[in-house]
C-alpha cells in the first residue's frame, strides 16, 4: 500500500499561494507571487533534496497540475534534477473532468474514492505539492499519512491557505522539526486522531465568569 505524503510552503499566516514566481497564480488579485526565493538557504534546499530523493508519483489538484504542466515539461532535464523527476513520475490529478491531461504520464481521478483505491495499490508513495484544496478533503477522509510544513518568516495577509474552508478538526503529532538559518520552520507531522479538550484550571467559574460564558453562548 502506498502512503500519501505532502510538503507545503506557507507564510506565518498560513498563505501558500504562488511561492515560486510572480506570475504563478494571480487568483484573487494575489500580488506577492515568488515570496519564497528570498528565504532559500542550505537547510531548506537540503530538505527538498531529501523529500524528492525516493521514488514517488504526484497527486495534484487541477489548478496545481495546470501550473506544473505548463512549466516542468519545458525545463531542460539536464539543467534541473526536479524537472527530470517530475516529468518521468506518474501524475494523478483529482478533477471532475474537462482538464486536458497532456503532460506525459498523467491520469485523472474523479473523486476521493478513486484516491483511496489508488492508495491501496502497489507503487511508490504519492506526493502532494501545492493543491491547497486537497488538504481538508484528504485529512477528513483519513488519507493523509505525513505532512511537512515549511513556515517562512513573513505575513502575506491574503491568498490561498493550507487549511481553508471545510477543514475538519484533527490532532497532529510533530515527529521532528528544525529551523533554517533564515528562520524557516521545517516541521514534520503525522495525523493523531480526534481533537481532545480539557480545561486549564478545574475550579468552578465564579458568578461573573459564569455570566460572561452565558453571554457568549447567547450571542453565538
Amino acid at each position: 500500500m502506498r502512503k500519501i505524503v505532502a510538503s507545503v510552503f506557507q507564510s506565518l499566516d498560513g498563505v501558500m499561494q504562488a511561492p515560486g514566481g510572480p506570475s504563478e497564480d494571480w487568483t484573487g488579485g494575489f500580488a506577492y507571487g515568488g515570496w519564497l526565493a528570498p528565504f532559500e538557504d542550505e537547510a531548506t534546499n537540503s530538505w527538498l533534496g531529501e523529500f524528492f530523493s525516493a521514488p514517488f508519483d504526484l497527486l495534484l489538484g487541477r489548478k496545481t497540475y495546470e501550473i506544473f504542466a505548463a512549466f516542468w515539461p519545458f525545463v531542460p532535464e539536464d539543467s534541473s534534477p526536479i524537472a527530470k523527476t517530475f516529468n518521468h513520475a506518474a501524475k494523478y490529478v483529482l478533477t471532475r473532468g474537462g482538464t486536458s491531461l497532456e503532460w506525459a504520464g498523467s491520469h485523472a481521478l474523479p473523486d476521493l474514492a478513486a484516491v483511496a483505491a489508488l492508495k491501496e495499490t502497489d507503487g511508490p508513495d504519492l506526493i502532494v505539492q501545492g493543491s491547497s484544496t486537497l488538504y481538508p478533503a484528504l485529512l477528513a477522509a483519513g488519507l493523509l499519512d505525513r505532512l511537512t510544513v515549511l513556515t517562512y518568516p513573513l505575513v502575506l495577509g491574503r491568498g490561498k491557505r493550507l487549511f481553508g474552508a471545510g477543514t475538519p478538526p484533527r490532532a497532529l503529532s510533530m515527529t521532528r522539526h528544525t529551523v533554517s538559518p533564515k528562520g524557516t520552520i521545517i516541521a514534520h507531522y503525522e495525523p493523531a486522531g480526534e481533537v481532545t479538550t480539557r480545561p486549564i484550571m478545574t475550579i468552578a467559574p465564579n458568578e461573573r465568569e459564569a455570566a460572561r460564558q452565558q453571554r457568549m453562548k447567547d450571542e453565538d
